[in-house]
């Protein structure tokens, strides 16, 4: 079914890929998993084995990300840019989808530390999986949307996917929470049934997308030399970036509070258990109250933005972002108010979440040239981007944890990357879209 581009019935079907992926990022990146894989390997300032050498356990878990995310850095430019050749993105993003579903489904397998090689192994190829398919997916805001329909319809996306993995959230909370309601004795199997729910959950839904996303909207045909064609592309796109001053602006910008927001993303919940032994549950709560105010947040800056224009909107995220890290160094576990803290950190944290995110792709995506046929290509060095500085991040904190044994000063370090992408974001000069 070929819908034209600004159908609220097309908007919705991509809006609603969110609602589907959105549940690995928040169950396996965020919540369950990271717990799960800290309590299964030995807790905290354990040592883990693994292709014959040592590791600190967060150590591992670190490096490991760091390695998904170089593999997409590697592979998206190329792929988009054969995509774009070939006019068939979405098959890729079928493709991307269907590798991270299936390896979320394997995680069930991951069951104490003699499976390790299983929990690290497909939890690299799930994030191959979910950042790959988002290239192509963030690709396609351009083709459904109009410019000045961005902000919104971007935003509609995230508040989806919030509202899709809050609900999966709950289901394994009570799983966690209360195994005996469905018979469960064994420890390990309710995080490996959440584990298994994601995976399908995920396949599933994106069905509904892939029904309605169009296939070659340029109607551009297949030809033998596509991998050449893909190279050109790439470089057509490179030549293009160079001459382009806000574009590249706004990349650098986006570079420097990526390496910030996709790191706390990532080791929040790994803070809150190593580094102040908060349990279980509370941490599991917090990740639902950020989930419930990023949908207010989302909603909120994206007609903040329409009033006073993305630039300004951006900035403010930005510098709530920088008082998180902040805030995140000062907290002592040994105070007894730890937990309020934690709660009122993960509101302002919620807050700017869903904003920034939702902000960052509309934003980019109305910097691209209106004429141009290359969006995944496009769209291919803003995923780039962001993935190598979750390599950059990732590994930083994972150095430094090698270096102190502490997770504060790597999160301290990173609000010194938001102050960085608040200055170079004040040098963006207004566009025709952007202001």
């Amino acid at each position: 079914m070929n819908l034209k581009k600004g159908d609220k019935k097309l908007i919705g079907a991509w809006a609603f890929y969110d609602w589907a992926n959105s549940v690995y990022s928040l169950v396996i990146g965020t919540a369950i998993f990271p717990i799960y894989y800290n309590s299964i390997t030995g807790g905290n300032e354990a040592k883990v084995s693994f292709l014959g050498c040592d590791f600190n356990n967060a150590t591992l878990y670190s490096y490991a990300l760091s390695f998904s995310f170089f593999a997409v850095v590697v592979l998206s430019p190329i792929l988009s840019s054969i995509a774009d050749s070939m006019g068939n993105k979405k098959r890729f993003m079928q493709f991307f989808c269907l590798l991270g579903s299936g390896a979320v489904s394997a995680l069930f397998f991951f069951k104490g530390v003699d499976t390790l090689w299983v929990g690290i192994v497909f939890m690299v190829l799930a994030s191959i999986g979910f950042w790959g398919s988002l290239v192509f997916y963030n690709a396609y805001l351009t083709e459904v949307a109009y410019p000045e329909d961005h902000d919104q319809v971007s935003a509609k996306g995230f508040i989806m996917g919030y509202l899709g993995s809050v609900i999966l959230l709950v289901l394994s909370l009570v799983l966690q929470m209360k195994p005996e309601l469905f018979g469960i004795s064994d420890a390990t199997l309710p995080a490996r049934i959440s584990f298994l729910m994601v995976g399908v959950w995920w396949f599933v839904f994106a069905q509904y997308t892939f029904k309605y996303l169009p296939t070659n909207t340029f109607d551009r045909k297949p030809s033998k030399d596509f991998i050449f064609k893909g190279f050109q592309e790439l470089a057509t796109v490179w030549k293009e970036l160079k001459t382009q001053r806000e574009l590249k602006l706004f990349l650098t910008a986006f570079f420097l509070l990526s390496v910030g927001v996709q790191t706390i993303i990532l080791i929040a919940s790994l803070f809150g258990d190593k580094e102040l032994d908060l349990g279980t549950e509370k941490l599991i709560v917090t990740i639902l109250l950020i989930q419930l105010v990023a949908i207010l947040g989302a909603y909120l800056f994206s007609k903040l933005s329409f009033k006073i224009g993305n630039i300004k909107t951006l900035k403010i995220t930005i510098f709530g972002w920088g008082l998180i890290t902040v805030g995140a160094y000062m907290l002592e576990k040994e105070n007894p108010y730890i937990s309020y803290q934690f709660y009122a950190l993960g509101g302002l944290l919620g807050l700017v979440l869903g904003a920034i995110q939702s902000l960052s792709r509309s934003t980019y995506s109305k910097l691209i040239p209106e004429t141009t046929k290359d969006n995944t290509t496009y769209f291919s060095f803003y995923d780039v981007t962001e993935k190598v500085a979750i390599v950059m991040g990732t590994f930083i904190t994972g150095f430094i944890i090698t270096l102190t044994g502490s997770m504060k000063a790597s999160v301290f370090i990173l609000a010194l990357f938001f102050f960085a992408a608040f200055v170079v974001l004040s040098f963006l000069k207004k566009t025709k879209y952007v202001s």
